[in-house]
């Protein structure tokens, strides 16, 4: 099966592409024992920093790095289209590493934050030198901003944030988080306003870490009288939810090209082992319910693919895209789960080790069906549009 993408593209973008398939295979899946096998022996699930480092600095020679960061920013500038392509790449590796800077945060600065924030966090973030991370979701209130608690309160030339955050990635070794809080009196979306809170902060604990399967942490953080500059409001006040919005839905985008390549891998695996593996005189590769898994597979991939470039590129021309983000978070999520589940059950107990990228993929895409707002609360949001008529 032609793995490449079905739409046309410019020999610059399909150079880009090709690029990144060679990074993964020289530099990321060669990794890929070390992170296992640490993994396996119940070690964080990261890269330890001569690793990552030698990526970095692979990343900057190779001209990966900033791919969708402005050009005055020092980037290249690149259309989501584009992205989309880098990420599937690299969802075909079990290694942790994204190319610099994570995107979805960008993007949600670049909508809304001040020529001082710009210059302050943004430039810094842009180009490699801080890390963040994002904190939404509270112990009693994950999908739904109803329920929101934690508030942050102006007095004079501060804000004053207190209450309680869960499921917080990537929180120790971020520079700076963007906080959600209320701030007015709505009961939904109205009345949340973003802010930016450093690392150090009096007020700001991490309090616990959280192992997840898929071998993630997360971490809750709490705020207590913890004050910020009345200047680390990022956006306007009291709409927070819809710069907030934008990085979710960059995020459903990654997420769903991350699947198409988490799949595309699990497929090859499939094939490579259904092609070698004898039963009862048979190979794997002509028995009918093999055949089936590959055909589901390669349908789904292709479906789903289109599906993160539709997005992708009605992101770039502005539109409205939170019906079709919903439909790629359930629909790539799922069809990656069950791709990955088909090729462990086709590699029979070698699909059961850990000693093969395939379980923890599996277990990555089982957390993805949760973050970013769970499959059933998308499926609702699709629902209610169908069914109120807004086609």
């Amino acid at each position: 099966m032609d793995q490449t993408v079905s739409n046309p593209m410019s020999d610059e973008t399909r150079m880009l592409q090709e690029l990144v398939a060679k990074f993964v295979d020289h530099d990321l899946l060669p990794l890929e024992p070390a992170v296992l096998r640490r993994e396996a022996q119940g070690q964080p699930y990261k890269l330890v920093e001569d690793e990552e480092q030698a990526l970095l600095a692979r990343c900057r020679e190779l001209g990966l790095w900033g791919l969708d960061v402005p050009e005055s920013m020092g980037g290249a500038n690149l259309p989501l289209q584009t992205l989309a392509l880098v990420e599937e790449e690299l969802g075909r590796a079990c290694v942790p590493f994204v190319i610099p800077p994570d995107s979805p945060n960008l993007h949600m600065m670049l909508a809304v934050a001040t020529p001082a924030q710009r210059e302050r966090y943004l430039a810094p973030y842009a180009s490699g030198e801080m890390r963040s991370a994002v904190a939404i979701s509270e112990p009693g209130a994950g999908g739904d901003p109803a329920g929101m608690t934690t508030r942050a309160v102006r007095d004079g030339d501060q804000w004053v944030i207190d209450g309680r955050k869960i499921w917080v990635s990537g929180a120790p070794r971020a520079d700076f988080i963007i906080l959600m809080a209320r701030t007015g009196a709505g009961k939904r979306q109205e009345g949340i306003s973003a802010f930016i809170v450093e690392r150090g902060t009096p007020g700001y604990v991490i309090e616990r870490e959280i192992p997840m399967i898929g071998g993630r942490r997360t971490y809750e953080l709490v705020f207590e009288n913890c004050r910020i500059p009345a200047a680390n409001l990022l956006g306007d006040l009291d709409r927070g939810y819809a710069p907030m919005q934008l990085r979710l839905n960059v995020r459903r985008m990654q997420m769903g090209a991350r699947c198409v390549g988490m799949a595309r891998r699990a497929l090859a695996m499939m094939a490579e082992h259904a092609g070698q593996r004898v039963t009862w005189g048979v190979r794997l590769a002509d028995r009918q319910a093999i055949q089936w898994f590959a055909a589901e597979a390669a349908s789904e991939i292709h479906a789903c693919r289109l599906m993160v470039h539709d997005l992708a590129a009605r992101m770039d021309a502005g539109a409205d895209v939170r019906l079709e983000a919903s439909m790629l978070k359930v629909r790539a999520t799922e069809m990656a789960q069950t791709v990955l589940d088909n090729a462990m059950q086709t590699l029979g107990a070698m699909g059961m080790t850990k000693e093969l990228p395939l379980q923890l993929m599996h277990q990555q895409a089982r957390v993805m069906r949760i973050y970013e707002g769970p499959t059933e609360v998308h499926r609702s949001a699709i629902g209610r549009r169908m069914l109120g008529g807004k086609v």
